[in-house]
């Protein structure tokens, strides 16, 4: 009698047997990983994906809130580039951007590598400077229109010294209310970006530091040579974000403003129009749909536009 071994079961890709082939078994793989981000996915469909095609179907449409509208192609937009209101919120919330985005790249990073160069209050220091990133923008609003006001504590201060005679238009100017909205949110941000370069900071090799220090190199020459090249990187990543947050500013102008975008709407920027537009019993929704896609255009090209200078700088 001859005995003869059992013949193998075929495998197939992986090393697993087909006995265990069955109906669950051969989906799993494709379906366990999309079970885990249905949650994610569900999520930005409905606020994200399904949103931005509803605003894109709008803006070509006359829809009031009231009011379905019909189709009326690029009306909108030659009306809105004929707009002195569009006109003035573009030019704020680009001026916003081009103010902001350099002082948040590089105050954060200056006051992170002072931060991270003092041991015994550096939990004090990181605390205190992230306060104002928790606090609401509204409340941090309230805070400096009452700091900023004409009898407030800024003119108080100033007029003890004598540094004016009268006090500082800080909200009734239509510059120096833009310029003070920018101020409040350097304030704001500094916690946040200064968090992120505190990370980036940590991965800078110390024997960079050592040699530099050997080479007689002083603080300076330091902070320019070693710790700006060593998060380069995290700069780019805070230009980007910081650009966005800039040009979609809206909390700390409608609170220093009161909600009226200034004296004559001349502080206006382009969240504050597009809300100003979109909502209410008269809104015209189909006009602030249209806005609200030219931001996004604009927003993505200044993203595009910044990926391929990060992109530049590392291939050369």
């Amino acid at each position: 009698m001859t005995l003869t071994a059992p013949r193998a079961l075929p495998r197939w890709r992986g090393g697993r047997s087909l006995r265990r082939r069955g109906p669950l078994a051969t989906h799993r793989w494709y379906v366990t990983p999309w079970l885990f981000l249905l949650p994610a996915l569900t999520v930005i469909v409905l606020m994200v994906l399904v949103p931005f095609v509803n605003t894109l179907q709008l803006a070509f449409t006359d829809s009031t809130l009231l009011r379905t509208g019909g189709f009326v192609g690029a009306e909108n937009f030659r009306r809105m580039f004929a707009d002195e209101r569009f006109t003035t919120a573009l030019l704020n919330s680009t001026l916003y951007a081009v103010c902001v985005v350099p002082v948040m790249v590089v105050l954060p990073l200056m006051l992170a590598v002072l931060v991270s160069s003092v041991e015994r209050l550096a939990g004090f220091f990181r605390t205190t400077m992230y306060l104002p990133v928790v606090m609401s923008p509204v409340v941090v609003g309230l805070i400096w229109t009452n700091m900023l006001d004409k009898k407030g504590l800024v003119n108080e201060v100033a007029a003890t010294l004598r540094i004016a005679s009268a006090p500082f238009p800080f909200l009734s100017d239509r510059w120096l209310l833009l310029f003070s909205a920018m101020f409040v949110t350097v304030w704001m941000g500094l916690g946040y970006y200064m968090v992120i370069y505190l990370a980036a900071l940590v991965n800078i090799d110390r024997s960079l530091y050592d040699a530099a220090a050997v080479d007689g190199a002083g603080p300076v020459r330091t902070f320019l040579d070693v710790t700006v090249p060593g998060v380069r990187s995290t700069m780019a990543l805070v230009a980007v974000l910081s650009s966005v947050a800039a040009f979609r500013v809206f909390g700390e102008i409608y609170v220093l403003t009161n909600g009226t975008g200034g004296v004559g709407g001349g502080d206006l920027t382009m969240t504050m129009l597009i809300q100003r537009e979109g909502t209410g019993l008269q809104a015209r929704t189909g006009y602030a749909g249209a806005i609200s896609l030219v931001m996004f255009v604009i927003l993505g090209g200044l993203l595009l536009a910044q990926l391929a200078m990060q992109r530049k700088q590392r291939n050369t």
